[in-house]
């Protein structure tokens, strides 16, 4: 593994009560300037998977809540997928 991505990696690895702790953000009270739009997003083609994925979470921060068109997304799972297969499908 490449030293660049190996730091990538260590940076994007979130603890899952990290996770938890984004996916617990309420949408009525978080800090509008704390989320990104996801237009602002670019989807990196170029990544394999796993990369890519890292790439989205470390563009987006919370992948749980986030704007849309100004308009603040909060997102959850019946988790019948982890997060990751959703992401998956999700950026292709």
């Amino acid at each position: 593994m490449e030293k660049g991505t190996e730091k990538q990696e260590q940076e994007c690895v979130m603890t899952l009560a990290k996770l938890k702790e984004k996916a617990a953000v309420d949408p009525v009270t978080v800090d509008r300037e704390s989320l990104v739009d996801v237009a602002d997003v670019t989807i990196r083609t170029d990544l394999d998977t796993r990369e890519r994925i890292m790439d989205y979470i470390r563009q987006i921060k919370n992948p749980y809540c986030y704007l849309s068109n100004g308009m603040v997304v909060k997102i959850s799972f019946a988790g019948k997928k982890p997060l990751q297969d959703c992401l998956k499908e999700s950026l292709f």
